[in-house]
C-alpha cells in the first residue's frame, strides 16, 4: 500500500468504530433523483451515491469540476495539462467513456469521441449540486453508464429574489467573475447567472524530451450562462425550462518537431444544453413528466489561426416518465427517444443514429427489507437491441446499521469514430463493432447515527467486448478484443466530530485487462482524500489532503506515473450577512507530479476573492 495512505486508513477505521456521540445534529440526508429517477432520501437508497451541495462547492479548495469530482469516493481524474485541457473521469476503475454525464437530465458529450472530455467547460459557479451514481446504470439511463452517472443540476429559483456575485484573482494570471439572481414570485420560479474565467495557465507539455515540448504558457478562457424559468399553473402542474451555454478556448502544445510545437495551437469548444418539461399530477399517486432537450458539443482546432479540425455533436432527447405510488411500492414506467447527429471536417459514412427505449422500475419496502428492480430495452439503429437490468436488496439490521446487495448489467454503444472514422493514413473505423457490456455485483454496509455516516462498499465489475484501437500496424482499426476485470472497495466517512466537519475516503482498486493481466492505464490501486473543516463565528477554514499511489500512463504498463500527495487549503471570513472574503492555496508544498505522461500539472497556486452570497 502507498505509505502516505496508511494514516488515512487508520483514521477511517477509527471513525467506523465510533459510538453514537452526544451530538444533537442529525446526519445530512439529502433528496436524490439520479439513483432511481425518482425523488428519494439518500438513506433509503440501495445504490452507491454521493451528493455535492452548493455550500460544499463554495467551501471546497478546488476550482474545477474535474478536481472536485476526483475528491469523491471511487473517482479518479486525469488531464492533459492545466485547466482547459482535455480531461477524463474514471469511475470505479472503468474507462473514461463509461461515465454518463447529464445536465438537468439532458445528455451531454461528444458522440464522435464517445465521452465527455470538456469538463473544464462546466464552471462551478453555475452548479447548484452534483449527484454521483456509482455502478452500472444502463437499466435507468441506457448507453455509457457502465461505471456510473454524474448529473449536474444548475441553479434554480427558490424564495424571495436573491443576488449573488463573486470576483477573484490568483496565480498564473487567473481572473474570475460571476454573478446571478434567482427567486420565486407567485407561481413563477426563475434564475439567471453568468461566469467568466481567464488564466494564462501553465506549460501543457512539461517534458523537454517530448517532440511537442514548447516552453510557453498555455492559456484558457471561458464564458458561460445558465438560466431556468418555471410556472406552476395549478397545484401539481408545472411547465419549465433550463438553459446552459458555455464556450471558450484553450491553448495546447502539439507537433512532431520543435518548429511545429512552437505554433499557436488552440481548441475552441462550446457546450450547451437546453431542456423543457411539463409535470402533471394526474392523480394523487400518479405523476407524469414529459421532457424534451437538445445538447451540443461543438469543437474546432486551429493552428496559427488555420482550421485543422471540426467536430460537432447534436443530441435530441424526448422522455415521458410516469411515477406511480401504490400500496406495494413505487413504480417507474417510461419511454425515451434519443437522436444523435455528428458533423464536421471528417466525412463519416453514417452521420446520425437513433435509440428508442422502454424502461420500467419498482422499489418498495416491507418491515426491515428494501428492494429495487429496473429493466430497460434500447433499440439502436446501428447495432440493434440491448436489454439491461438491475436488482438490489437492502436490510435494516438496526436503527444505525444497514446492508445492501446489488447486481446489474450495462453497455456502451461504439462511438462514431469507432464505427465510421474515414480512412486517414493508417486509421479507419470498423462498422462491425459490438457494444461493450458489463456485469457488476456489489455489497455494502452502512453505519448512520447522529452526525456520522460510515460506509464500506465492495464491487466486482466484468467488462466484455472492450473496443481497442491497436497502437501499431499497417492498418489501425478498432476491434472488440479486450475484457476487463475491475474489483475494488471504498471506505468512506462523512460527519461531524465536535465542532469539526470531516469527509474522508479510502479506495482500493484492482483494474486489470483480463486477458493480459496488465493494470488499466491512469488508474491507481490506492487513493484517498481527507478533508477537515471548521466554522468559528465569522471564520471558516478547511484543509484537504489527497494521495494516490503509482499508475501507468499506457495500456502496456511501460510508462510509470509515480505516486503523489497534495495539500490544499481554503479559508473565508464573513464580513456581514452577505459579504465575505475567501482564499485558496492548492498544492501547498509544490509537489511535482503527472496525471498523464509528459503533461504538466500546476505547482503551488493561490487564489483570493470577494463573494456576495446572502444566506
Amino acid at each position: 500500500m502507498y505509505p502516505r495512505l496508511k494514516p488515512l486508513v487508520a483514521l477511517l477505521s477509527m471513525a467506523a468504530s465510533l459510538p453514537t456521540l452526544a451530538d444533537s445534529q442529525d446526519n445530512l440526508d439529502p433528496i436524490v433523483v439520479t439513483a432511481t429517477r425518482q425523488q428519494m432520501r439518500a438513506s433509503e437508497l440501495l445504490s452507491d451515491v454521493s451528493v455535492i451541495q452548493r455550500e460544499e462547492i463554495e467551501r471546497s479548495p478546488q476550482m474545477t469540476v474535474g478536481e472536485l469530482l476526483a475528491r469523491q469516493p471511487g473517482i479518479e481524474f486525469a488531464a492533459n495539462g492545466g485547466n482547459g485541457s482535455n480531461s477524463s473521469i474514471f469511475m470505479r476503475g472503468t474507462n473514461s467513456g463509461h461515465t454518463l454525464v447529464l445536465i438537468d437530465g439532458m445528455r451531454i458529450g461528444s458522440a464522435t469521441a464517445g465521452q465527455m472530455s470538456s469538463w473544464s467547460r462546466l464552471p462551478l459557479a453555475q452548479i447548484d449540486r452534483i449527484e454521483i451514481l456509482r455502478g452500472p446504470s444502463s437499466s435507468l439511463y441506457g448507453s455509457d453508464a457502465i461505471g456510473g452517472v454524474v448529473q449536474i443540476f444548475t441553479r434554480q429559483g427558490q424564495g424571495p429574489m436573491q443576488v449573488n456575485a463573486e470576483i477573484g484573482a490568483g496565480s498564473n494570471d487567473t481572473y474570475t467573475m460571476a454573478a446571478g439572481l434567482s427567486g420565486q414570485q407567485n407561481n413563477w420560479r426563475y434564475s439567471l447567472s453568468a461566469d467568466v474565467y481567464r488564466t494564462e495557465g501553465i506549460n501543457t507539455i512539461s517534458n523537454p524530451k517530448s517532440s511537442s515540448y514548447n516552453s510557453d504558457r498555455d492559456g484558457f478562457y471561458n464564458q458561460s450562462v445558465a438560466g431556468s424559468l418555471a410556472y406552476a399553473f395549478a397545484k401539481g402542474h408545472e411547465l419549465g425550462a433550463n438553459l446552459f451555454y458555455s464556450d471558450g478556448y484553450n491553448q495546447y502544445d502539439a507537433g512532431k518537431s520543435t518548429a511545429s510545437a512552437a505554433k499557436d495551437a488552440r481548441n475552441y469548444n462550446a457546450v450547451s444544453s437546453f431542456s423543457t418539461y411539463l409535470k402533471n399530477a394526474l392523480t394523487e399517486n400518479w405523476k407524469s413528466t414529459l421532457s424534451f432537450g437538445h445538447s451540443v458539443d461543438d469543437s474546432a482546432n486551429y493552428t496559427d489561426r488555420v482550421l485543422t479540425g471540426l467536430f460537432r455533436t447534436d443530441q435530441d432527447q424526448l422522455t415521458w416518465q410516469n411515477d406511480i405510488r401504490t400500496g406495494v411500492g413505487n413504480f417507474l414506467l417510461g419511454v425515451e427517444r434519443l437522436e444523435q447527429a455528428v458533423s464536421g471536417s471528417s466525412n463519416f459514412k453514417v452521420t446520425d443514429r437513433t435509440t428508442d427505449s422502454l424502461l420500467a422500475g419498482w422499489n418498495g419496502s416491507y418491515q426491515s427489507h428494501r428492494l429495487q428492480a429496473n429493466v430497460r430495452y434500447d433499440d439502436n439503429s446501428q447495432f440493434g437491441d440491448k436489454t439491461t437490468g438491475a436488482l438490489a436488496y437492502g436490510y435494516q439490521i438496526s436503527s444505525a446499521w444497514r446492508a445492501n446487495l446489488g447486481y446489474g448489467t450495462a453497455f456502451k454503444a461504439p462511438s462514431f469514430n469507432d464505427l465510421y472514422y474515414p480512412k486517414s493514413g493508417k486509421y479507419v473505423g470498423n462498422p462491425n463493432l459490438l457494444p461493450e457490456s458489463s456485469r457488476n455485483r456489489e455489497a455494502s454496509i452502512h453505519y448512520e447515527a447522529g452526525a456520522h455516516h460510515v460506509s464500506l462498499t465492495w464491487f466486482l465489475n466484468r467488462v466484455e467486448n472492450l473496443i481497442v484501437w491497436p497502437s501499431t500496424g499497417t492498418t489501425i482499426m478498432p476491434a472488440n478484443v479486450s475484457n476487463a476485470r475491475i474489483e475494488g472497495a471504498t471506505l468512506a466517512y462523512e460527519g461531524r466530530l465536535g465542532s469539526f466537519d470531516l469527509l474522508a475516503n479510502y479506495n482500493y482498486l484492482d483494474p486489470r485487462d483480463a486477458d493480459s493481466g496488465r493494470q488499466l492505464p491512469r488508474r491507481a490501486s490506492n487513493y484517498g482524500t481527507l478533508s477537515l473543516g471548521q466554522q468559528i463565528g465569522p471564520w471558516d477554514w478547511r484543509v484537504e489532503l489527497f494521495a494516490s499511489d503509482r499508475r501507468f500512463s499506457d495500456d502496456r504498463n511501460d510508462v510509470k506515473l509515480h505516486g503523489y500527495a497534495l495539500t490544499n487549503l481554503y479559508g473565508a471570513y464573513r464580513l456581514n450577512d452577505g459579504w465575505s472574503v475567501f482564499g485558496r492555496v492548492n498544492n501547498l508544498f509544490d509537489r511535482e507530479y503527472n496525471l498523464v505522461a509528459d503533461y504538466g500539472t500546476p505547482g503551488t497556486s493561490v487564489f483570493v476573492g470577494v463573494r456576495y452570497s446572502p444566506k
